[in-house]
């Protein structure tokens, strides 16, 4: 690798403002404000809106379209149109 070429990769926090779930990983953002973590160490920490912990994709809260009620919406509204048989 060249040196002084690619980003430094360090220890940050995560911090999810909808859920307030603190994730500690290893990213190349960087960030001022800071945090006290359990193991007594201060590492950066970034806010973010929505991560795993709140994503109704990963907790199992999404809601289900219903599908077949608007395909039938749809046909019902549109069958006049198109014409017959040909």
């Amino acid at each position: 690798m060249k040196a002084d070429v690619h980003p430094t990769y360090n220890t940050v926090v995560f911090n999810d403002l909808a859920s307030g779930e603190k994730f500690l990983t290893r990213s190349t953002v960087s960030s001022a404000k800071t945090i006290e973590w359990e193991d007594g160490n201060t590492y950066p920490v970034i806010d973010v809106e929505i991560s795993s912990a709140s994503h109704p994709f990963y907790t199992g809260k999404q809601r289900i379209m219903d599908s077949a009620g608007r395909v039938e919406k749809f046909k019902n509204r549109y069958a006049k149109f198109g014409g017959g048989s040909k």
